[in-house]
């Protein structure tokens, strides 16, 4: 399934999720000039469990390793940032976006402390976002391109439901990467980043929701 749109306006322009994008795509944009550089940049400036420090912890959350990558993590973002930015404001949206990041990050070098493989890319920061919006909009609903054989339909899901699946693929793919000795030592999905990002989103929404913003006044389900 992939997402397009929820349904839910913002009240206020979503400042920092677009600052946040921007940062993304021009930083991935100087990877792309670099050539075959970019590798020995990504291993700098990547979190390397192995080599761990809390510089890579923040600079590996604005570095992709590719244009799926991080296309992906910014439609995500768009999607479910500018509400959660617009129930909690933008100072407080960014340092809980940054929390999340740095919970994503310590779960994985957990799940895999002698890895020398660099962790890069905003997924777990957006998977704090996700479970901000799964707490905040659960009666809100995600206009879904749904993909059947050589045809494609476009649905509206429940964003509980459609949260609810993708933490689900996150935390049985996680499981099966614990069992695979390979994924030690090779590249491939932080799952367990996606796991601890989601979870701190859904425990620290609690703390950085503003409550003059509780009602959702503005917005009626229909």
């Amino acid at each position: 399934m992939i997402p397009l749109r929820d349904i839910i306006p913002s009240r206020t322009t979503p400042v920092v999720t677009i600052a946040l994008i921007v940062v993304n795509v021009l930083v991935f944009l100087y990877e792309l000039s670099l050539g075959r550089g970019v590798d020995a940049f990504t291993l700098y400036w990547g979190l390397v469990p192995a080599a761990f420090s809390w510089v890579t912890v923040l600079t590996s959350m604005f570095l992709h390793g590719g244009i799926l990558h991080v296309a992906g993590n910014m439609l995500y973002l768009w999607i479910f940032g500018d509400n959660v930015e617009d129930r909690m404001g933008h100072g407080r949206f960014l340092v809980f976006y940054l929390l999340c990041g740095v919970a994503a990050a310590l779960a994985q070098t957990i799940t895999a402390p002698d890895s020398l493989v660099p962790m890069v890319g905003a997924s777990g920061a957006i998977a704090g976002v996700m479970g901000a919006y799964f707490v905040l909009y659960p009666k809100s609903r995600i206009v879904t391109l749904v993909p059947l054989f050589f045809f494609f339909q476009i649905i509206e899901v429940p964003a509980i439901l459609f949260l609810g699946i993708w933490f689900l693929m996150q935390f049985v793919s996680g499981l099966g990467s614990i069992v695979t000795v390979a994924a030690r030592s090779t590249g491939g999905i932080a799952f367990w980043a996606h796991v601890a990002g989601f979870v701190a989103g859904i425990s620290g929404v609690v703390v950085f929701r503003r409550p003059e913003r509780q009602r959702v006044e503005w917005w009626h389900d229909r």
